[in-house]
Formats: structure tokens, sequence, C-alpha cells
């Protein structure tokens, strides 16, 4: 089968995820029938469908028009021969049940057509157990959204010993198809690739607890604040469902052994039912408590290598099983739990040497099993890491993580601020690549211009990462030198030599703005929404924007841009100069490009000369015009004004060659 071949997808179950997965389908173009087993729960599976897509218009991010149609698509069913009859491909988003899902397929099998494709969503479950009930186990594959559907980009595509390539290969394609990011699981272990990195580290961080050696306090100031990933440990535990967690390390235990083993502490929060959000209260109070209220102050070394530990042998688990590649563990992770960086590269950096020690030394203490070191871990360990491994021979100083730079022609050079599963916010990261990026790009004598943009259509850049930025744990020190560090890098982009065009598609706030305003030319989607909202949040600009924004504004409108701290329509800042241009929104790209092409084409020496006179001058009008004039004089006598005078004279366009 083809994707051109698809054009109805069933979904079986209409809970969130079913459901989910059902408006994802929809607004992808499919036909779509959700079938769940009483009227009363496909219906308000239909309801919740019709709400969110109102949502989404109303959010101005599909029209009416659009909602209306996806709505369209849908056909709400019980019958199961109605529903999956006609099916080209038939995902199952039934309850996490072995038993409950193996009874759907000896059903489906019965009436779905020979060509249809079976992709089971379990989140954790085997997909070779389960497609074993078919008589179709080659085209059955695991198909694993993350929650909710339409917001999340992951998908993982996990290959059941059974599955076919040309299966595999086109359920990946069906992703993309819906605007999703999938991430291939090589072989079918308990977890994939998420689930099997969080799991085990919501498990670890509840042993450090159950065995008094450390407080949920802790655990959390560590993860959130210390080693700045998205919510504390417990706190996520909390926001899935302790029972959620505690059944996957249940089926983990089952088949993987000992090392997986439920701490009694998870086990005795589902049996009081504290599972977390959904019951009112879990390892936080959730009905008369504040929450998970986090302390910024309380980490410990000693959690914080525990869980990286637990975390670094998960990932040698799965590297040295042949089930993901380190890449694909970083993306998944990242995309599905919203990781600021890769938990690969977060082991890598933190050293496997310390971490395999730290195992060691709590397997002696403990004598449990969940610190056994994988052997790839110890293969690993004095090696540099595991990312060094499947480096291969990239170029130093050109392989790049938070940015991307690409080379599309017209002697443009592209960075993208590669980040979508963070909004493109910047870290620290993107300000050390980036400040790379524009020394490689200076010395390409192919480039002679530079385009900025953010991955996806949703953000050029939300701001700055406060959330990985935060694990400084709010050093007043630490942020001087951050603030710096942005300044000085987004001055290199500023000063450098070629001309810079920023291509502004979404969000364009904070940091993002402030790297925008560094740019010579700006160009804008309708959809794009701009603003510095740092006030909101009791800080100021931290990289420039309190010294750039009045000299391209003036100072009234950067006063009121800053103090108000509001968020600004692509067309009100082009009323306010920021904005040179604003494009439909599915011409931002091609228009952004064609710019710095045209900018591209011009004199470079005029145009270093030009954007140097223009910064001196900025400040001291006297300084920018003595350079002025020696410039003037300078490019008097270069190869390039001759080419010029030559092409005006003759009417002909000059190529300039920067001589």
């Amino acid at each position: 089968m083809e994707l051109e071949d698809i054009n109805t997808v069933a979904v079986l179950g209409a809970g969130n995820m079913g459901h989910g997965i059902a408006e994802v389908a929809a607004l992808a173009g499919y036909d779509v029938t959700m079938r769940d087993i009483k009227e009363e729960f496909v219906q308000n599976g239909y309801d919740q469908i019709e709400w969110s897509l109102g949502k989404l218009a109303e959010k101005d991010q599909i029209s009416e028009d659009a909602a209306d149609d996806a709505l369209d698509r849908i056909s709400p069913l019980v019958d199961v021969e109605e529903a999956v009859g006609d099916a080209d491909v038939v995902i199952e988003a039934v309850p996490e049940k072995m038993d409950i899902k193996k009874e759907v397929y000896g059903e489906v099998e019965e009436h779905a057509p020979d060509r249809a494709i079976f992709a089971t969503n379990t989140s954790s479950l085997s997909v070779t157990e389960l497609s074993e009930v078919t008589d179709r186990p080659e085209q059955f594959c695991g198909m694993h959204f993350f929650n909710p559907p339409v917001r999340m980009q992951l998908v993982e595509v996990i290959s059941g010993a059974h599955s076919s390539e040309e299966t595999l290969e086109v359920v990946e394609e069906l992703a993309e198809s819906m605007d999703k990011t999938p991430v291939r699981v090589h072989k079918d272990e308990p977890g994939f690739i998420v689930n099997r990195i969080l799991v085990p580290l919501m498990n670890e961080a509840a042993w450090l607890v159950h065995e008094g050696e450390s407080t949920v306090a802790e655990v959390d100031s560590t993860t959130k604040f210390g080693m700045g990933l998205p919510m504390g440990t417990f706190e996520l535990g909390d926001q899935v469902g302790n029972d959620v967690s505690y059944h996957v390390l249940e089926y983990m235990h089952e088949v993987l052994g000992d090392a997986y083993e439920p701490c009694p502490l998870l086990a005795e929060k589902v049996d009081e039912g504290h599972l977390g959000k959904k019951t009112g209260k879990g390892f936080y109070d959730y009905e008369d408590g504040p929450g998970a209220e986090i302390p910024t102050d309380q980490q410990s070394e000693l959690v914080e290598g525990r869980l990286l530990a637990s975390m670094a042998n998960e990932i040698a688990k799965l590297i040295g099983g042949d089930v993901a590649t380190p890449e694909s563990i970083d993306e998944a992770v990242m995309l599905g739990a919203g990781f600021p960086d890769g938990p690969v590269k977060l082991v890598d950096e933190y050293g496997l040497d310390e971490l395999l020690e730290t195992l060691e030394d709590a397997r002696e203490e403990t004598g449990h099993d969940r610190y056994a070191p994988a052997d790839y871990l110890e293969e690993r360990a004095g090696e540099g890491g595991f990312r060094e491994a499947s480096s291969g021979d990239a170029e130093a100083g050109t392989d790049f993580e938070a940015i991307r730079v690409e080379y599309p022609g017209d002697k443009v050079g592209h960075v993208v601020v590669d980040r979508p599963h963070r909004m493109n916010t910047i870290s620290n990261d993107v300000l050390s690549e980036l400040s790379e990026a524009v020394d490689l790009l200076e010395a390409d004598d192919d480039v002679r211009a530079i385009l900025l943009t953010g991955e996806g259509d949703r953000a050029f850049s939300a701001g700055a990462d406060v959330q990985s930025m935060a694990a400084g744990g709010g050093d007043p020190l630490e942020a001087v030198e951050l603030s710096k560090e942005g300044q000085q890098t987004f001055g290199k982009l500023e000063a450098c030599d070629m001309p810079v065009v920023a291509g502004i598609d979404g969000y364009c706030l904070g940091g993002g703005m402030e790297l925008a305003t560094c740019a010579d030319i700006r160009v804008a989607s309708e959809r794009s929404e701009l603003g510095q909202p740092e006030l909101n949040l009791g800080l100021i600009p931290g990289w420039g924007g309190t010294q750039r924004l009045k000299h391209i504004v003036g100072e009234g409108r950067a006063k009121e841009i800053i103090l108000t701290a509001e968020r600004y329509d692509a067309e009100t800042m082009e009323d306010y100069g920021f904005v040179n241009e604003v494009t439909e929104n599915d011409a931002l790209l091609e228009r952004a490009h064609e710019l710095a092409a045209d900018l591209a084409a011009g004199p470079p020496i005029a145009h270093r000369f030009t954007k140097r006179a223009m910064l001196a001058g900025r400040d001291d009008t006297d300084a920018g015009l003595e350079l002025e004039a020696a410039a003037f004089g300078h490019l008097m006598g270069t190869e390039d004004l001759m080419e010029g005078l030559t092409a005006f004279m003759g009417d002909g366009e000059p190529e300039f060659e920067g001589k």
C-alpha cells in the first residue's frame, strides 16, 4: 500500500486518545470512522472533537471552514463492521489491557479489508503479541501518539517482529501527512523509547523517597530546577497518572525482570486511589492544597546522580539492543516529554564514567537489580559517550544540534533555530551555536546574506528557554553572565558584514524578538505575534532589547512595547516600523528567501561598510559620518563600483564579486 491509497482511517476507541487521533486524521483530510462500544461513549468523543475544533478556530489556528470540514469527515459509530469494513488503516486506541486489545483485534479481523493496515496506539504493550492475534502480522505495527494528539508532535512507529518495512514506511508517511514527527522504534521492547526512559526514572525517584535517601521536595527541586526538566518527577507522575506509571512498570517487571520492580511507595499511592491530578490527590494535593509547589533551592547531588544513572542505563539498553539510535532517543524524548535537551546529551555531558560508578556503588549498597549496569553502558563509559559512537565522520565545528545551517542557493546561508518541541526557545546551546554559525557563514566566500528562521510554523522563537536556564538555580551572577553571552551573540549577528533577513512565522516573543531585532530586514507572516513580555515576569529584555529596539521603532514605541509587555500582530508591527513586510502565511519562507537572495546579489563590500557606518553612527553621529566618508573613499577604488557603473550605463544587471 502507498500513502496515496489511504483514504479512510478507522479509529477504535473514542476516549481521550481515540477522539484525539480521529481529530488529527480528519484535519489531515482523511475520512474517519470512530468506533466505541456504546453510543454514549462515541457521542461524547464526537462532542469533544467538535469542542476542540471550535477552540482551534477561535484561536485562528484553523479556519471555521476547515473546522467544519474536519467534523464532517468523522462518522461516530458503534457497529464494528460498519466502522472498519472499508478502512485502509485501522488505528486501535482502546484501554491499555492486553486481553481487551486482543479481543478487539479478533473481532476487527473478521470485517476489515485484506488491504488494511492495523496500527496499535499502545504505549508499552507488545506489538508482536498483538499482531499474532491477526492474520496479517506483517501489516501490523505500533503507532503511538502522545496525549493530547492534537498538540503533541511525536508519533513512535514501532516495528513488531513481523512488521514489514513497507508497512512501517507507509505508517511513517501517514504520521507526516498528519503533521506529526514519526520516530522509528526498531525493536518491540516494553515502553518503546519515551516511556522506557520516563517510567524507570519515576520509579527510581519513588525508591529514593521510599528508602529514605531523599524527599519528594528534593527530587522535584532537583529535576525541575537543577536538571532543567519540564516538571518535577513526582509532578510528572501526578500529571500522567500514578496508576498509568504503575501498570507500565508491572508490565516491564513481568517481561524484563526484577530491574523494573515497582516501588512500594508507588503501589501504595495506587492502592489509596491517589492517582494524581485526575483524582485530586497524588504526591501533591490538588483539591485542598496548592498543588505542586516545588522549592527552587533543595537540589541534591545524590538525586541528580541516581536519576541520570537510571536514564543512562535505559539509554544503553535501547542503543545496545538496537531498539533506537541516540538521535532517535533524543528527538523522541524532546518531542514527547518536552525535555529541553535530549537524555543522551544530558548523560553524555554529565559523564558516563561517573554514572557507571554511581550504579555500581548503589548496587553494592542495595543489592537491587535496577542498578545492574547494562553491557553497552560499560562499553561506552570512558569512550566518549553514546553520541560519539554514532557521530561518524561529521566535520568538526559544523555538527549543530540546536540550530541548522542550510545552503538553499542564491548565495544565501540559512540559519534555522531547530527546537520546535520547545517553540524554538533560545537556550545556552542556541546562543553558542548561533555564534559559531555566524563565524562559519562569514568565512564562506559563497555566502553573501543570512536568512534566519525558526523551525515549523508555530514560532520564529517564543523567547528564552527559561526552564533550561532556571537549572542554574536563579543565581544572579550566572544570570548576568547569561545576559552578557546573549548580548555578545546577538551583537555578533547584528554587526556581521552580510545583510541578515529574519523570516518570522508564528510567535516572536521576548528573546526571540530581540533576536529578530538584530536582523537588517524583517518579514513576517500574517499569523505572527510579536512582543517583549519580560516585564510580566518581573524581568527586562536582557539580550540588548532595551538598546536596539528604540533605534528601529523610536524610543516612544520601544517604551510602549517593553513597558506594556503586550503582544502585537504583524500588521501593527509593520505600522510601527519593526516589520518591513507582511506576507501570507504560506508564502513566508519563499518571500524571506527572495529578499535574502536579492541582498546577496548586491555589492558585498558596500554592504559591509554601510552596516558598519550605520552601527557606528547609532549613538555617535560624528563617528558614523567619519566612517561613512572613509568607506565612500575606499569604495571608489573597487572593481564592484566599475561593475555597477557599467551595468547602469548599459541598462543591465551587475554581477558583484566583492572586489
